[in-house]
């Protein structure tokens, strides 16, 4: 008998990790949306100022194109993307009518404090299709914060402004201490953005909608410093383990 015949294989412990908490919200997010009938698209981190800015209807002049507000790559023909929307423009310019796409991932903008990293993640929606109207935009912010906050949840929308949307809106949520809080931006695609996508405005409409991945995980684990969720504390992100959202370790 050789001296490896009584070996015992090694014992592997249950339990050694668990999901990150900003990977379980965004997740949860995108099986939301796909169970509404949401196709996930992706696209790259560099991006074009064409399809970042442009595309977008948002002019040279606006603030957001500025250097303190966005990563310039490859002596500046280039930026990190801001919002995940150019993946929506590249995927209205690839796919026939009706569409509703889901795209989620890494963006870059230069914040950095308390509520904002200079890379974060977001997820965004849109559906373009005739006949598309605020009401149905409405209908679905409900069903998304109802599911992620449940059916109890007082929610206002306030008028706000986008380059592409319009109508827009921003979304809140009143907390258990009262106070309204900022939970996510949305609107109407704008008929500029529509042509930018060789979409006949007269014919369809749009819905687009964006949310904070981080921002979601705060409100919903009470996380007052975003800064928190990647210091790589395991005493920290081991209260994560429970998955909120499937009832399961």
């Amino acid at each position: 008998m050789s001296n490896t015949d009584n070996i015992e294989p090694p014992v592997i412990k249950d339990n050694l990790g668990s999901i990150h908490p900003i990977n379980q919200v965004k997740e949860h997010l995108l099986k939301m949306l796909f169970d509404l009938g949401f196709q996930e698209v992706d696209g790259p981190e560099i991006e074009s100022e064409d399809f970042n800015f442009d595309m977008l209807n948002i002019k040279k002049s606006h603030p957001a194109r500025q250097m303190h507000d966005t990563f310039y790559v490859e002596n500046k023909t280039n930026v990190l993307r801001t919002h995940t929307s150019p993946v929506q423009i590249r995927s209205m310019l690839e796919t026939k009518l009706p569409i509703a796409f889901a795209s989620a991932g890494k963006v870059y903008r230069k914040d950095d404090d308390a509520t904002h990293l200079p890379m974060f993640h977001q997820v965004e929606g849109i559906y373009v299709d005739e006949n598309v109207t605020f009401a149905n935009l409405k209908d679905l912010i409900h069903q998304i914060l109802h599911n992620l906050f449940g059916k109890n949840v007082q929610i206002r929308f306030r008028p706000s402004y986008f380059p592409f949307t319009e109508p827009s809106a921003e979304v809140d949520i009143l907390s258990d201490h009262g106070k309204w809080l900022e939970i996510l931006g949305c609107g109407i695609v704008n008929p500029v953005v529509l042509k930018n996508c060789n979409i006949n405005p007269d014919q369809y409409s749009g819905l687009a909608f964006g949310l904070g991945v981080e921002r979601i995980a705060m409100l919903k684990y009470g996380v007052n410093d975003i800064r928190e969720f990647y210091k790589s504390n395991l005493d920290f992100l081991s209260q994560f383990k429970w998955n909120f959202y499937t009832k399961t370790y």
